[in-house]
């Protein structure tokens, strides 16, 4: 009984042992689970804590690609813009230069409207020494049959050898002579006011230039100048509208571009940048600003300068501006504002000479090219602009109808604009006033050659002395002396019909006859 009762005993302790290992390997496995889930959980929120992280700086990125790109746009909207403004400057100036060509045309066709009155009256008087002649031919035909007993015929014929070749002597003796005579008093009286009034002025030469050169303190500076992937350097020609060339030049840089004051404005703000050294987009527009309102003070600076040098007052404001923006402006390589002083100052020489008012003249020559001053975008030619503007500011009716018919679009109505004529075209023609390419120039003197070449008896013509001079050598055997100096007359006439050219040109016809034989 006792074994059988250990036997129970250790069993029901086994049972119990085996239950309460059950019911601990539960609650181990409760607490396992339990410390699972914990971690899994604390996991899953460190993952979606990642997620939102990941996910705000996707979109931060996103933000920075979409404002990048957008810039990127601007700044090709802005370049397409300036591209399309630099197409219309071009196109505008295009258009000025239609019409100063038909300005052109329209002075040639007053010109030979002019010549062929010319030849009009001459036709009058030749007819009228024709009908002399015919009658003169008539009497010696009656003397000669009364004298000779010759037929009609035979002393028509030896009267008409006679008559012909002395009245084509005298006829050109007569003319010879009364050139001589016209040119000598008409150039005389010419040269005395044209000379007292140039030895009167000290003019400048022409200075062509489309770029300005900026000096650095170091080439450093030049990549800050470009800024990172030129972005500073886009700014600045965007603001500027001149171009940057940034090459191996040491300690300098180049802008360039073909309009003055955007180029004198560029200049000014890349020197101030330079000096505060802080060189990014907005600080390159905020100078580019400064700069322009700078230069504003150096038109009005100027003009004032260049009223005072000349004794001109009682200029409106907007007038002596646009004086002082004449300083930027060029035409044919000579700058318009030493043009401008250079004219009034021998409008006013001559007046003093022809006792006219110096003052009046002097004024209407400053003034006459005031137009070139105005802003490209108004339609019209200059001495139109200058005219309106003029008249707008209160300018007398002399004054205006100098700066209207200075290039003879209109008829002068007082001797000051005849004055201002002559002056403009003596600056205009100096040498070394203004600039002429090679190829016009080539061009000019070959015509030139080519006109002389097409007169019956020329053997050659050679232009010489820039195509000042022309010297025409004829054939002995086909034009004798006095055909050669009505030959020189005729070359004159055509060149001055069917050329344009500055100052005069000389024409000298040769006539040579050489005979040569051999002693043997």
């Amino acid at each position: 009984m006792t074994i059988v009762g250990n036997v129970v005993i250790a069993i029901v302790l086994a049972v119990i042992g085996f239950a309460i290992g059950l019911l601990s390997g539960r609650m181990a496995a409760k607490r396992v689970l339990s410390s699972a889930e914990e971690k899994a959980k604390a996991i899953l929120d460190k993952a979606k804590k990642e997620l939102e992280l990941r996910k705000s700086k996707l979109e931060l990125e996103f933000e920075r690609e979409r404002a990048r790109r957008k810039a990127d746009f601007e700044r090709m909207t802005r370049a397409r813009r300036n591209e399309l403004e630099k197409l219309e400057k071009r196109i505008q100036e295009q258009k000025r230069s239609i019409e100063s060509r038909a300005d052109i045309l329209r002075r040639r066709e007053r010109e030979i409207l002019n010549r062929e009155k010319q030849l009009q009256a001459r036709e009058k008087a030749i007819e009228q020494r024709e009908n002399e002649l015919n009658e003169l031919i008539r009497r010696e035909n009656e003397r000669l049959e009364r004298i000779a007993g010759m037929t009609q015929e035979e002393a028509k014929q030896i009267l008409m050898e006679n008559l012909i070749s002395e009245a084509r002597a005298e006829a050109q003796k007569m003319i010879k002579q009364i050139r001589m005579e016209a040119e000598q008093k008409a150039e005389r009286e010419a040269k005395e006011v044209i000379i007292s009034a140039i030895q009167r002025c000290a003019a400048e030469t022409t200075v062509e230039s489309t770029v300005s050169v900026v000096s650095l303190p170091s080439d450093e500076i030049k990549g800050r100048i470009i800024g990172r992937e030129g972005r500073n350097i886009r700014a600045f020609e965007t603001a500027t509208g001149v171009d940057v060339i940034v090459d191996d030049t040491p300690e300098a840089i180049i802008l360039s571009g073909y309009d003055p004051i955007r180029r004198e404005i560029a200049k000014i703000a890349m020197e101030k940048l330079i000096v505060d050294g802080r060189i990014h987009p907005a600080r390159i527009e905020e100078v580019v600003a400064k700069a322009e309102k700078e230069v504003e003070g150096i038109f009005k600076e100027v003009g004032e300068q260049v009223c005072f040098e000349l004794g001109v007052h009682d200029l409106h404001p907007e007038l002596v501006k646009l004086l002082g923006r004449l300083k930027y402006r060029t035409s044919y390589g000579q700058n318009v504002l030493q043009h401008s002083k250079e004219v009034a100052w021998l409008a006013a020489y001559m007046a003093s000479e022809l006792d006219l008012d110096p003052k009046l003249a002097k004024r209407c020559g400053l003034l006459h090219d005031i137009g070139k001053a105005v802003d490209r975008g108004r339609e019209g030619t200059h001495t139109q602009l200058g005219y309106e503007v003029a008249k707008k500011y209160g300018e007398n009716e002399v004054v205006l109808n100098a700066i209207l018919a200075h290039h003879e679009d209109v008829e002068p109505t007082t001797p000051y604009t005849i004055l201002v004529q002559a002056a403009d075209a003596i600056s205009g023609a100096r040498p070394g006033a203004r600039r002429e390419t090679l190829e016009n120039y080539i061009r000019r003197l070959q015509k030139l050659e080519e006109l002389a070449d097409s007169f019956p008896g020329v053997q050659k013509a050679y232009a010489i002395q820039a195509g000042r001079e022309i010297r025409v050598i004829v054939e002995p055997s086909k034009v004798d002396d006095h055909l050669a100096e009505i030959l020189a007359a005729e070359i004159s006439q055509k060149i001055e019909r069917e050329m344009e050219y500055p100052g005069q040109i000389k024409v000298v016809v040769i006539r040579e006859v050489r005979a040569i034989d051999y002693a043997k």
